[in-house]
């Protein structure tokens, strides 16, 4: 959907959006199924910066907007929109030291930011998104683990990324808990 030069919509796409950000149970159960990791364009970047976390859930992760705006100056920053059919639901941003120009013999790659929209939130669409993110990661390959960290506390994503398989190591940056994803065998 475009946005007019004024910010406003006209009656129909308004309706068009409102309908399909609904999901009745049928679709929901086979969400998984239909969710992709798609190039964030001048189309979809307003849609994109309008998704948003619940309000108790805000000191968990930046808004989109924040993070577009931190990808724009780091050589390291890969994102998507997270998708369910032709819907924009989610946002994800890796941190890929192999994007950077002098890249280090061994880089690290991390899930900077990763979000579910409010409405989408406990349908499976985070897990599916999560799992395509980690298969980007193995095929793209020369990584020994996918490293997140996260912030603490009741409504947080730490049984997400439990169930996807990452480990706790112990470490603690900045008060955000730090787990690992091992790539390598």
């Amino acid at each position: 959907m475009r946005e007019r030069p004024d910010g406003s919509q006209t009656q129909s796409e308004t309706a068009d959006r409102v309908h399909s950000s609904r999901d009745t149970p049928q679709r929901a159960a086979s969400a998984t199924s239909r969710v992709t990791l798609r190039e964030i364009t001048e189309d979809t970047v307003i849609d994109v910066v309008r998704l948003k976390v619940a309000q108790d859930q805000e000191r968990f992760v930046a808004p989109n907007a924040v993070s577009l705006a931190q990808a724009l100056f780091s050589r390291t920053a890969w994102y998507r929109a997270i998708y369910l059919d032709d819907a924009p639901v989610g946002f994800v941003m890796l941190s890929d030291d192999s994007l950077s120009p002098s890249p280090p013999a061994d880089p690290e790659i991390w899930i900077w930011r990763f979000m579910v929209d409010e409405r989408y939130q406990g349908q499976g669409i985070g897990a599916a998104a999560l799992r395509l993110v980690i298969d980007h990661v193995r095929r793209k390959g020369g990584f020994k683990s996918l490293q997140l960290s996260f912030v603490p506390g009741d409504g947080g994503p730490e049984g997400l990324y439990l169930a996807a398989g990452f480990k706790h190591t112990g470490r603690v940056e900045e008060d955000e808990v730090v787990l690992e994803l091992p790539l390598v065998s």
